[in-house]
């Protein structure tokens, strides 16, 4: 079952063509947004359904756009740590479909989670169109923002100390309307969909191999780090803060597809490994 399995051999073919395909799409998105003005995470992103620049094909190409060095490492080095050993146990083949199911999977739920916190947002927007309140607004800002620019609350300060304003309240309602467009049209990137069921996987296939984290002196088993990893992404998911730009529900997504597709596959295990 296990002859296949050679953890420290050099890096497989399937994660090398993925991490240069990754670091090719980085720095060629840099060149092409510095030197041609296009913004490449706008067009190759994924946005949410309700967004008029939403593309089908956003699934698969948001997965090899980054927002930062920092987004890109992390998520690569995860990808060499443990991929290599999945792809040397399943196959090339088998390691790559996991690989797009769970990144793909991982934007679907990202969509449907997206497309109802959208659904209420445009509820309480329409609410407020036919009474519009300061109160209100300033809610909706601390909720939706978090901490906005300071002309924001301009808006706000000056609405609350002139309620009866009708262009106060004109002013209002196109805040409002801003702040529904800004949280439609964000678009998610980055490959930590396809990485957190990379991770899932292998806390389902060696659950008690030993890992050492940094900032954690002591070794914890693979199967409570992603146990652990998978509690925290639902806990700050349902936290849905304005200040947190991660998308939580496209880690779970990652790996909701990512246990079922080896549990799929386990069935047979003769045809698993």
């Amino acid at each position: 079952m296990m002859q296949n399995y050679r953890p420290f051999t050099g890096i497989t073919p399937a994660v090398k063509i993925l991490l240069i395909l990754n670091i090719v799409m980085y720095f060629l998105s840099m060149f092409i947004d510095s030197r041609m003005h296009v913004d490449t995470a706008h067009l190759l992103g994924l946005h949410l359904p309700q967004s008029v620049f939403w593309r089908p094909w956003q699934y698969v190409t948001h997965m090899f756009m980054h927002g930062s060095f920092g987004h890109l490492f992390f998520n690569m080095f995860a990808l060499f740590m443990f991929g290599r050993i999945l792809e040397s146990v399943w196959g090339t083949q088998r390691f790559l479909i996991f690989y797009f199911v769970c990144g793909i999977g991982a934007g679907l739920l990202n969509s449907a989670v997206g497309w109802l916190e959208i659904h209420r947002l445009m509820e309480q927007y329409y609410a407020f169109q036919n009474a519009p309140s300061p109160a209100l607004l300033a809610q909706l800002v601390e909720r939706q923002l978090g901490h906005p620019a300071q002309w924001v609350w301009e808006v706000v300060d000056n609405w609350t100390n002139n309620p009866d304003s009708q262009q106060y309240i004109v002013a209002g309602k196109q805040l409002f309307r801003q702040i529904v467009e800004l949280k439609v049209n964000v678009p998610m990137i980055g490959a930590s969909g396809a990485i957190f069921g990379i991770l899932l996987a292998f806390g389902m296939l060696f659950p008690n191999t030993e890992l050492y984290l940094m900032f954690i002196p002591i070794p914890i088993k693979a199967k409570y780090f992603v146990l652990g990893y998978g509690l925290l992404e639902l806990f700050l998911g349902m936290q849905n803060s304005a200040t947190d730009n991660v998308a939580h529900f496209a880690h779970l997504g990652g790996m909701l597809f990512g246990f079922f597709m080896v549990k799929y596959w386990s069935k047979n295990r003769r045809r698993f490994y």
